[in-house]
């Protein structure tokens, strides 16, 4: 009797470990088991030589058995043995994912210690340059545990370091890492730091902008924090930080921020009730406390170009004539 065979089910006999050419050797036996080699291999165009190894190859599988007469094979049927074959596969997998698991806790013991041999009597880890940094990250992001906090300081975000760090991000969210960042206000002028910020929230991420962040900052756990080695140049590497009394006066630092921050998904800044943008607020502030443009700029994150820009709005909105005339306005509009 011929059978009928189901086009899909080749691909599940080649996972149990059947090539199509001894698939092919094997359903040919099961519907017609009293072909010959020189029979089968005319039939399927084949050389006696493939057939033979087909059948080599069967009866390895335990496929084939000697017929009665003990000077042929038979083909065993799907329901013996196919169904051993499976059973056979499914306990190397069994066993490979035991050998990986167990592999899994060596891993973690390794990790374990080495992170408490370089941990030994020392609080503060030196990380001396950008890729050390960004190795550092990707490290953490895939072990973090429960949240990651960061402080986005100074102008817009190089594209590369956008780029380094949406895989890291991508795989904590993915494993249900909380992510929280706070951005200064400025980036909102910023394409592709926007961009990047709704990358962000899409994926889980939450972002918030302030005027002013007094330095980058990277806070794992609420055990370990990255600031930069030198704040004018995050390029030349961090300190990593360990231990509550380094660790809870920055997590307390991002919590206050971020109380005061308005999310990055408004557009455009938000104003308050004097009609003022944080960053123009701040902006006042500065220069009231004797801040060149240049360096209000440096800590606002913008461009000289624009604080002036911003500086010449304002006081055509107090009505002043001199900065000097804009600060005592200021001060009557309560603005400062």
């Amino acid at each position: 009797m011929m059978m009928i065979i189901d086009p899909g089910e080749g691909r599940v006999l080649q996972a149990l470990g059947l090539n199509a050419l001894t698939e092919t050797v094997y359903r040919t036996l099961l519907a017609e088991p009293d072909r010959g080699v020189e029979q089968i291999a005319a039939k399927l165009h084949l050389s006696e030589a493939e057939v033979r190894e087909a059948l080599d190859e069967l009866l390895e599988l335990t496929l084939l058995r000697p017929a009665s007469d003990s000077r042929t094979l038979r083909a065993v049927s799907p329901e013996v043995g196919l169904i051993r074959l499976l059973a056979h596969n499914q306990n190397q997998l069994l066993h490979r994912q035991q050998q990986l698991e167990t592999a899994r806790t060596a891993i973690a013991a390794l990790s374990a210690e080495y992170t408490d041999r370089r941990l030994d009597d020392e609080m503060v880890v030196r990380l001396d340059s950008l890729e050390a940094v960004r190795d550092r990250l990707e490290e953490l992001a895939a072990t973090a545990a429960e949240e990651c906090l960061s402080l986005m300081r100074g102008g817009a975000v190089r594209p590369d370091s956008i780029q380094a760090g949406k895989h890291p991000n991508q795989v904590a969210l993915e494993r249900g890492v909380a992510i929280r960042s706070i951005f200064q206000e400025s980036f909102r002028n910023d394409p592709d730091t926007l961009r990047y910020a709704r990358w962000l929230a899409d994926l889980g991420g939450s972002t918030r902008t302030v005027p002013i962040l007094p330095m980058r900052l990277v806070i794992v756990d609420r055990s370990i924090a990255l600031i930069p080695s030198d704040p004018s140049d995050g390029r030349r590497g961090a300190l990593e930080l360990h231990g509550a009394a380094l660790v809870q006066p920055l997590c307390a630092l991002f919590e206050e921020l971020w109380r005061n921050g308005a999310d990055f998904g408004q557009q455009p800044a938000p104003r308050d009730d004097q009609d003022l943008t944080g960053s123009e607020r701040a902006l006042l502030q500065l220069l009231g406390q004797g801040h060149t443009d240049e360096s209000a700029g440096r800590k606002l994150g913008l461009s000289l170009r624009t604080v002036r820009r911003m500086m010449k709005d304002l006081m055509n909105r107090l009505g002043a004539e001199s900065r000097f005339q804009a600060g005592a306005q200021a001060v009557r509009k309560d603005w400062l």
